[in-house]
C-alpha cells in the first residue's frame, strides 16, 4: 500500500511521466528483451514494430493512475488486459521482470529527475497494479480449470479437420489429444495458442469461430503475408498435427437482454461474430448481420451464414458489402448512410475488423445516436489505451 507521501509524489509526477511515457515504453521493451530474452516469445514482433504494444502498455499504466481511486472500476477496466494475459499464460513470477525493466526505462529516460523517493513511489504503484492483475488472473485460471473439460496451463490438441473459407481464411477444428471433453467457452471469446517454430515457443490468440459443443474448438485464421504464426497454420500444419491451447478469454460476449443486435464485421473480424449470431438467435433475438469483404473471393462463411438465415427466417437479416466486384448487396465501404438504413431501433451493436473499419463504424453509430454503452468492439492486436474517463 502506498504511503501518503508516495501518493502525493505520484500525483505530482504523473504529468511528467505521461509526457515521456511513449519514450519510456519504447525503451522498456528492448531493455527487457536484452535482459530477459526468455520472455520475448510472449510478444508479437509485428505489434512491437508497429508501436501498438508500447502504446497499449503506456495507456494501461496511465489509466491505472487515474482509476485506482475506484477499485471496482479499475477491476472492470483491467478485464481486457487480464484476458490477453490469460491467453498467454502470464504467471506471477514474470511481473517482477516487467517492474524491474520498466523502472530502469523510466530512469534512463528521465535521468536525474527520478529521485530515490520518486522511484520508490512508482515502484510501489507498479507492485500494486501487478498484485491486482495477479489476483484477477489467478481467479480466471482457477475458474476455468474447475469447469468440466477445463485445464490450467497448456493442453495438447490435434487438428481433426480443416476447411478453406475464403482466399485467405482457413478453419481448423481441434480436438484434445487426451480424448477428454472440452470446456465450454462463451461465444465471442478467443483462445491462446502456443506453437513451437524453429525450436522457439510462439504465442498467439485467435477467435473461436463456433459455439461450444463440448468436444472440439474451431479457429478460423487469416493468412497474413508477414505473419509468422498464421503462415505456419496455412502452409505447414495439416490434419493430424498437434499444438497447445491455453484457456479461452475475452470480453466481447453477448450482453443479457432481448434488444435487437447489429453484428458488423470486416474481413477476418467475422470470426467472433458467427458464434455471437448463433448464440443470439438461439435466445430468440433479432440479428442484423453485416459483413464487409474485399470481394467475393475474400468473403468467408457465405454458405454458413446463408444456412443460418434459412434456419431463422424473419429474425436474421444479412447485409453484404464488397469493395470491388459483384456478388454483394452493396458496393464500396460501410458508412453512416448504410448503417442508418439497416440499424434496428434500440439495437446493441458489436463490431470487429481492421482499425479503420472499426473507427468508421464507431463514429457512424455515435452519429446515429447509439450510446457508447451499446457499442462493443475488440482489437485483435494490442488493446487500445484503457479509457480512464
Amino acid at each position: 500500500m502506498l504511503t501518503q507521501d508516495q501518493e502525493r509524489l505520484i500525483a505530482a509526477t504523473a504529468p511528467v511521466v505521461a509526457d515521456h511515457l511513449d519514450a519510456i515504453t519504447r525503451r522498456f521493451y528492448p531493455l527487457m528483451f536484452d535482459r530477459y530474452p526468455e520472455v520475448k516469445p510472449l510478444f508479437n514482433d509485428a505489434h512491437q514494430q508497429s508501436g501498438g504494444q508500447p502504446r497499449a502498455l503506456a495507456g494501461a499504466v496511465l489509466a491505472y493512475v487515474q482509476l485506482r481511486a475506484d477499485p471496482q472500476k479499475a477491476r472492470d477496466t483491467l478485464a481486457t488486459v487480464v484476458s490477453k494475459h490469460v491467453s498467454l499464460d502470464i504467471r506471477p513470477e514474470q511481473y517482477p521482470i516487467v517492474g524491474e525493466c520498466l523502472m530502469a526505462a523510466i530512469g534512463e529516460v528521465l535521468g536525474e529527475a527520478v529521485t530515490a523517493e520518486i522511484a520508490a513511489a512508482w515502484s510501489a504503484l507498479y507492485e500494486e497494479l501487478a498484485g491486482l492483475l495477479i489476483e484477477l488472473e489467478d481467479h480466471r485460471y482457477l475458474e476455468f480449470a474447475q469447469r468440466p473439460g477445463g485445464w490450467r496451463g497448456t493442453r495438447e490438441f490435434r487438428i481433426v479437420a480443416t476447411r478453406q473459407e475464403s482466399a485467405v481464411i482457413r478453419s481448423f477444428v481441434l480436438a484434445p489429444v487426451d480424448g477428454g471433453s472440452v470446456a465450454d467457452h462463451v461465444p465471442g471469446q478467443f483462445i491462446g495458442v502456443r506453437l513451437t517454430l524453429d525450436g522457439v515457443p510462439v504465442y498467439r490468440h485467435y477467435s473461436l469461430s463456433d459455439v461450444p459443443n463440448g468436444t472440439t474448438y474451431r479457429l478460423s485464421i487469416k493468412r497474413e503475408p508477414d505473419g509468422r504464426a498464421s503462415r505456419h497454420f496455412h502452409d505447414v500444419l495439416q490434419v493430424g498435427d498437434t499444438l497447445e491451447l491455453l484457456p479461452p478469454a475475452g470480453g466481447l460476449t453477448l450482453a443479457e437482454g432481448d434488444e435487437p443486435l447489429l453484428l458488423a464485421s470486416g474481413g477476418v473480424g467475422q470470426t467472433p461474430m458467427l458464434p455471437l449470431a448463433r448464440h443470439a438467435l438461439s435466445r430468440g433475438r433479432r440479428v442484423v448481420y453485416l459483413h464487409a469483404a474485399l470481394d467475393a473471393e475474400h468473403h468467408a462463411f457465405a454458405d454458413e451464414v446463408a444456412a443460418l438465415a434459412a434456419e431463422h427466417p424473419g429474425r436474421l437479416q444479412t447485409v453484404t458489402v464488397h469493395e470491388r466486384g459483384d456478388g454483394a448487396e452493396h458496393s464500396g465501404r460501410v458508412d453512416r448512410e448504410l448503417l442508418g438504413r439497416v440499424l434496428p431501433e434500440g439495437a446493441r451493436c458489436y463490431f470487429v475488423g481492421p482499425q479503420g473499419f472499426m473507427s468508421a463504424v464507431d463514429r457512424a453509430l455515435a452519429d446515429l445516436g447509439v450510446p457508447a454503452e451499446r457499442r462493443h468492439y475488440e482489437h485483435f492486436g494490442p488493446s487500445r489505451p484503457l479509457d480512464a474517463a
